[in-house]
């Protein structure tokens, strides 16, 4: 079915483009949005009254914002992940070891979802936020998972998606992708120097099933000051694939 076509399906286009442009400014007007969507200021007020009326959408004085609505929906679908309920006390235990960020991540429709954050004792407030999506190959956790998926999976991904920069860092060219994934593969985790954020560097292992299917993947991430050394090429990676083999362990028997 065309969705150009179909009324209800544009509809929820709509809908769903209002919530992605409000999360991206940080709420927007009505007058904001009647520019973005290029419609009429009935059309658009009907949708916004409609989603405020529905409970996904809060208003501020003149703006728009998203509710909390989406943190219970968010909440729940992850409390469904059996991943995430093993990883939760792993990965705190892990943040308090190393003393700096610890990540669980999985992918989804080729992006990676930051799926669970912990900070250690001398963390610094980065970006990430639990339900956060970053392009794959951006991170050390998005890379370790291009490395242990199938060769069609990795080539529908970057088909899709393709390889934008994010940094100077960032790998943008595919055969220099390719060859670090090949890296990956005969060292067992994966690094990220400041390929998403500046200052920051990442260590990054994937979690498996019992029969090899990569449902995730854990990292630490800290500044670059202190990932430096043993810390960041012997210390950290230990810590991390340890992790790794507790939770792929639970995951079997659980």
């Amino acid at each position: 079915m065309d969705p150009r076509r179909d009324p209800k399906i544009r509809t929820t286009a709509v809908s769903f483009h209002i919530f992605d442009r409000i999360k991206e400014n940080d709420g927007l007007t009505l007058t904001e949005l009647v520019e973005d969507l290029d419609r009429p200021t009935s059309t658009v007020h009907d949708h916004l009254q409609t989603l405020t009326d529905l409970g996904y959408l809060v208003r501020e004085g003149d703006e728009y914002v998203l509710s909390m609505k989406f943190l219970e929906l968010g909440g729940y679908a992850r409390t469904q992940s059996k991943l995430y309920r093993i990883a939760e006390s792993e990965l705190q235990d892990l943040a308090l070891e190393v003393g700096d960020h610890a990540n669980l991540m999985v992918e989804e429709n080729g992006y990676g979802v930051f799926l669970l954050t912990r900070k250690g004792d001398d963390a610094l407030s980065l970006d990430t936020f639990e339900g956060k999506r970053v392009h794959l190959h951006t991170t050390a956790l998005g890379k370790s998972m291009l490395a242990a998926m199938d060769e069609d999976r990795l080539d529908s991904i970057i088909e899709k998606h393709g390889l934008p920069g994010v940094t100077e860092n960032t790998i943008t060219d595919e055969a220099e992708l390719r060859a670090e994934l090949e890296t990956i593969r005969e060292r067992g985790y994966a690094t990220d120097d400041e390929e998403r954020l500046e200052g920051i560097r990442c260590i990054a292992a994937p979690v498996r099933t019992s029969g090899g299917e990569v449902v995730g993947a854990v990292s630490v991430s800290g500044i670059k000051s202190r990932m430096r050394g043993d810390h960041f090429h012997e210390r950290v990676p230990q810590k991390v694939q340890s992790t790794v083999n507790i939770i792929e362990i639970n995951l079997r028997h659980q």
